[in-house]
């Protein structure tokens, strides 16, 4: 099956418009879980319109907003309709550990030597690096600016964008204040640590436009609100393909994670599921996903022979990915609520 499901993608990526090969059809229909609407978006056009064509499966889409809480409780539920879901690090972890989730035959979706070995776990196989960079308009900022550049409002005048919660900006303080991205996580697991990073904010307080999603971001950066913004890569890439922008993302000193697929504990459909993970980890299929929302995938060899302007925004392009920083999911397991509290109560006065 594996095999006529690769002849006939092959195919398909040759002739997009080739009807469906109801030869494959799985008796089972497949609902896949994912993080936002627009990644929802670019998932059905790259991925499900064309595994559909090869295969004949119906397959459902919708949207969740995280948190393992919801995973505990979807698994449990008598009409739990939910296959393939996205996670982040810490839902793969904790679900993993907590029997939510099938462990993967790896035999069955391409083998572990098939993908890069970050996206290689017992439940989960890697599906997206998702990186929040430094993004400007070359337009009016020539030079590729630092985080200690985004807080020097003196050097560089005007507003700043970012995000509305504490993740993240506690790194990017803690990097514009000199800190090496390698040591970030040991300097916040201490008090004074902390302390700096709210310190940080502090000088920027005053010029902060908040966005709460990515939408929001790639507008105030588009809109001339703001000089300068934290912003997930894919957006601002899209963003600038779409209205012919000139922006610009820095990858050094960003933050990225990146988010798995998981199998339902009890799916029905756990076969078509790997039907679907074997069909889109095929760097041809990754590249499909990377052009129309710029997420890099996980499989070996999507990087290669990329245009230059594609590879300068591919985030799992090795030359990107490597002067950035792991988001530490362990240490925001472990401390989110109370520097979440924190946040908020600085932010409100």
């Amino acid at each position: 099956m594996l095999a006529r499901t690769l002849l006939a993608a092959v195919a398909l990526l040759a002739a997009p418009a080739l009807a469906p090969c109801s030869a494959f059809a799985s008796p089972n229909d497949l609902t896949i879980v994912t993080r936002d609407e627009s990644l929802q978006r670019a998932i059905q056009s790259a991925y499900v319109q064309p595994f559909t064509a090869v295969t004949g499966t119906s397959v459902q889409q919708q949207v969740w907003e995280g948190g393992i809480d919801t995973l505990r409780t979807q698994s449990k539920a008598q009409d739990n309709t939910w296959d393939l879901v996205l996670v982040d690090a810490d839902e793969l972890s904790t679900g993993c550990g907590e029997g939510l989730f099938e462990k993967l035959d790896w035999s069955a979706i391409g083998g572990k030597d098939h993908y890069l070995p970050p996206a290689v776990s017992d439940c989960g196989l890697g599906a997206v690096i998702v990186n929040t960079v430094l993004a400007w308009d070359k337009d009016k900022l020539p030079v590729a600016p630092t985080w200690s550049d985004f807080w020097d409002v003196a050097k560089y005048p005007g507003k700043r964008g970012l995000r509305k919660g504490v993740r993240g900006n506690l790194e990017f303080a803690l990097m514009a204040d000199g800190v090496a991205p390698g040591d970030v996580y040991k300097t916040l697991s201490t008090s004074d640590g902390v302390d700096r990073a709210f310190r940080k904010l502090d000088q920027l307080k005053p010029y902060i436009e908040w966005w709460s999603t990515e939408t929001e971001a790639a507008h105030i950066l588009a809109s001339g609100d703001v000089l300068m913004t934290s912003a997930p890569s894919g957006q601002i890439a899209t963003a600038a393909d779409k209205d012919h922008r000139n922006f610009g993302l820095q990858f050094t000193a960003s933050l990225f994670e990146m988010q798995s697929w998981v199998i339902m504990k009890g799916s029905p459909s756990a076969r078509t599921a790997q039907q679907f993970l074997y069909f889109t980890g095929m760097p041809a299929v990754e590249l499909r996903l990377l052009r129309q929302s710029g997420e890099g995938g996980m499989a070996k060899g999507l990087n290669e022979g990329l245009s230059p302007e594609l590879a300068a925004a591919s985030p799992s392009n090795p030359a990107n990915l490597g002067g950035a920083l792991r988001i530490d999911a362990g240490f925001w397991h472990d401390n989110l609520p109370k520097l979440r509290q924190r946040f908020e109560a600085w932010q409100g006065h």
